[in-house]
């Protein structure tokens, strides 16, 4: 490594001189910098010499933007195989809140406060705190890519590591009954109510916490109504798409209720073939669009009086998943299933345990513990 003086004449004969650093990358290629003071190559070749020295190099000239970076990243999403409502969130987030901050800075000029600068700076242009993590996300997913494919030696977002200016507090994602869960007197108002062609996706939905994508997937060839089984096996995206479950956990067996059975029988007796096999089609036997089951679900809350300030009490289609769940934990004696919350999680398709006690550990029976305590004293002394 070495600093030198570099002289030359210009085509017009003017005299110019630059400073220029000679070095040698960790992968043995060799490069030269130039610049305009030997202050300005003696601060690279140093710098330089300790990013060579951890294997995190990268000379400016093999280098690409974030913007090429992020273009060739969401290429690649897109030959994954990944959902097309998933490339296009991914496609958003370069877009609106990465490109117009740091496309034209190149990869091997990131460093840890560009990725803080980020942040602020989408803070202050009025990014949600979810927003700018999504973001920032982002930005290490291009860097990983980048990072694989040998056009940046570090990952500057990794190396960040946690972000200490997000509150360290967890958000409350709990689920409340009356809030977020409908009460079980307001769903059998609306499963007592329900006709026409969403009765039987209400009464599926009500009792077996199928996400609403999964309904739109559901085929006849998953339901085993002799033996009282469903089978969730494929989704279908917002744009109709099929595809797998949302996770390995998603796909997972769940048993009806003879009710249940009936209500499909009923509803099979009255439905035309499709040659999709769904179960519930829309009315050219396609893949129903989500917005019109969401309205279907509105509709029959309005007729069973589940409403607020006259209108659905319960707009979103994911209430009825949370209304499942919490009739699989309720006590026996309440009208629940009473079940662990192993059980519980394998039936709503939780990659994690985690998971379901976040969202709905508060609706666990709990103990009576003055009561437990008063009997194990009295074993103890016995």
């Amino acid at each position: 490594m070495s600093v030198r003086k570099r002289s030359w004449t210009s085509p017009s004969g003017e005299a110019k001189s630059a400073w220029q650093a000679d070095y040698t990358d960790q992968n043995g290629v060799r490069r030269r910098e130039t610049f305009t003071t030997k202050k300005d190559a003696d601060a690279f070749l140093l710098k330089a010499r300790v990013e060579i020295k951890d294997g995190v190099h990268t000379a400016d000239r093999a280098s690409i933007t974030v913007a090429d970076a992020g273009a060739r990243w969401l290429a690649h999403c897109e030959t994954r195989g990944l959902e097309r409502t998933t490339v296009d969130a991914y496609r958003d987030h370069v877009a609106l809140h990465i490109a117009p901050y740091l496309g034209n800075v190149k990869l091997s000029a990131l460093a840890i406060p560009t990725v803080t600068q980020l942040q602020d700076r989408l803070r202050a242009d009025g990014r949600s705190p979810a927003m700018v993590r999504k973001a920032r996300i982002a930005l290490g997913a291009i860097l990983k890519f980048s990072q694989k494919r040998g056009l940046v030696a570090q990952n500057v977002v990794r190396a960040l590591g946690r972000d200490d200016d997000q509150p360290t507090e967890r958000h409350d994602t709990s689920a409340h009954v009356g809030v977020d869960i409908p009460t079980r007197e307001e769903m059998r108002a609306v499963v007592d109510s329900v006709t026409g062609r969403y009765r039987a996706l209400l009464v599926t939905a009500t009792f077996t916490g199928l996400r609403a994508s999964e309904l739109r997937g559901l085929r006849w060839s998953d339901l085993d109504l002799k033996r009282g089984e469903l089978h969730v096996r494929q989704r279908a995206d917002r744009f109709g798409k099929m595809g797998p479950p949302k996770s390995k956990a998603g796909t997972r067996t769940i048993p009806l209720m003879p009710m249940v059975v009936n209500v499909l029988r009923e509803h099979k007796l009255a439905s035309a073939a499709n040659d999709l096999d769904l179960v519930f089609p829309n009315s050219k036997g396609k893949v129903d669009h989500l917005n019109t089951i969401a309205e279907g679900w509105q509709a029959a809350q309005i007729a069973a009086g589940v409403t607020r300030d006259g209108a659905a009490k319960y707009p979103g289609l994911h209430s009825i998943r949370h209304f499942f769940a919490s009739w699989c934990i309720n006590r026996r004696a309440d009208g629940g299933l009473e079940l662990d919350p192993k059980r519980v999680q394998g039936y709503m398709g939780h990659s994690t345990i985690v998971m379901t006690m976040d969202v709905y550990g508060h609706l666990f029976p709990h103990s009576d513990h003055a009561a437990e305590m008063a009997d194990a004293q009295a074993r103890w002394q016995a």
